[in-house]
């Protein structure tokens, strides 16, 4: 009869033994709420903590506000090019010369009365040679390079003058590579764009080079002018035309497909690599396609957005230290409490970013929802034992 009574015993011993020891030897998804915030704490091991701890309240979403990216516009301006476009090195051009009677160097004799000969001669395709100049008979070698057509004309006509009768000229530029811009990537046709003389915005060379081949929302657009690049998503073009700006001569445009997701763990409906807009979302909106936070085990205090910052943006947290800021990149976990009614407004307003890692941790009730499970697992057998000796005795 008292058979049972040990393993009873031993139950309770297993399940106050259990709790003396933590709840760390459970199955979790990740650390707790209160592992994360103890782990800014310095230690002899880590004197730092080795990433930055940043709650979601006015002041971090003020800083992101203000350090948001560049647009196109705002970084590069949105000038038209000149009227005259200048003809450089290895642009071809063709050059036609007329003359005011026959007779003359360009002009054909008079065949007979009723003809009055030709009185014109085109000069075949030139390209432009690397000391920036093309030859035209009796006028020898014209500098072009740098010069607009009607300015090469002039000089043409004034080398010719005594030589040929009354002579005009008109200068064509066939092949126009100096005044063109790169088209790469996803296109139908990447190559050299030559820009017209009324200007063309980033839309208009797209479309010459065959249009964009990949997803409209996983589309980027990437310019780079000189030594200075910008990157936007080509929905912001498509809702905002101030966004399409003019191109100048000489410019690289990228088109990539990046799709934009995020990586969603822990307490929440789903855990899983969700796929976003390129134009971004929110925090709400982010728990929402995660499926929400899980009622049974999620800790509405323990909500994270993993990311890296840049420094410059990390700078403006007082919380991070300079060895953090020393690495470039700051890893920066934010914290937002939805036990407060005002986090919800904020999650509105915080930004989700291409690769972030939402987390959400485990409430401490879970561990002991688990404890107690773990506890009847084992007494289940005593409870059956106790049951089956008082049938047999």
């Amino acid at each position: 009869m008292t058979i049972a009574i040990p393993p009873l015993r031993l139950c309770l011993a297993l399940a106050l033994g259990l709790q003396l020891a933590g709840c760390s030897i459970f199955p979790a998804a990740g650390p707790s709420r209160k592992d994360i915030v103890e782990s800014m704490a310095p230690t002899l091991a880590t004197p730092e903590p080795s990433f930055a701890l940043v709650e979601i309240d006015g002041n971090s979403l003020g800083v992101l506000a203000r350090r948001a990216p560049p647009t196109l516009r705002g970084y590069f301006g949105d000038y038209r090019p000149a009227a005259a476009q200048a003809i450089g090195i290895g642009d071809s051009v063709q050059i036609t010369v007329w003359e005011a009677a026959s007779g003359g160097l360009f002009s054909a004799p008079v065949a007979d009365r009723m003809s009055p000969g030709s009185r014109s001669a085109a000069i075949p395709d030139q390209m432009v040679g690397r000391d920036g100049s093309v030859t035209v008979p009796y006028a020898g070698r014209i500098q072009v390079a740098g010069r607009n057509q009607q300015e090469v004309e002039s000089a043409i006509i004034e080398r010719l003058r005594g030589k040929a009768i009354e002579p005009q000229v008109v200068v064509n530029v066939t092949r126009n590579i100096t005044n063109a811009v790169t088209v790469t990537g996803e296109v139908s046709n990447g190559s050299r764009v030559p820009l017209t003389l009324g200007g063309d915005r980033i839309m208009d060379v797209i479309a010459a080079a065959g249009g964009y081949r990949s997803p409209v929302h996983e589309t980027f657009v990437t310019l780079t002018r000189g030594n200075r690049t910008a990157r936007a998503p080509i929905q912001a073009l498509l809702v905002n035309p101030r966004e399409d700006i003019y191109l100048r001569a000489g410019d690289i445009l990228t088109v990539e497909r990046t799709p934009q997701t995020f990586t969603v763990m822990g307490a929440t409906g789903a855990n899983a690599v969700v796929p976003f807009d390129a134009r971004g979302i929110t925090l709400e909106e982010a728990i929402g396609r995660s499926g929400g936070l899980t009622d049974s085990r999620a800790d509405p205090d323990g909500v994270f957005i993993l990311r890296y910052e840049p420094a410059s943006l990390a700078r403006e947290y007082p919380q991070v230290s300079p060895r953090l800021l020393a690495l470039g990149l700051v890893p920066v976990a934010y914290h937002l409490n939805l036990r407060e009614p005002a986090a919800l407004f904020a999650a509105r307003r915080f930004p989700i970013r291409d690769k972030d890692i939402l987390y959400v941790s485990n409430a401490p009730f879970s561990d002991i929802s688990k404890l107690m499970q773990l506890v009847g697992t084992v007494g289940q057998p005593a409870i059956q034992g106790v049951a089956v000796s008082r049938y047999l005795y």
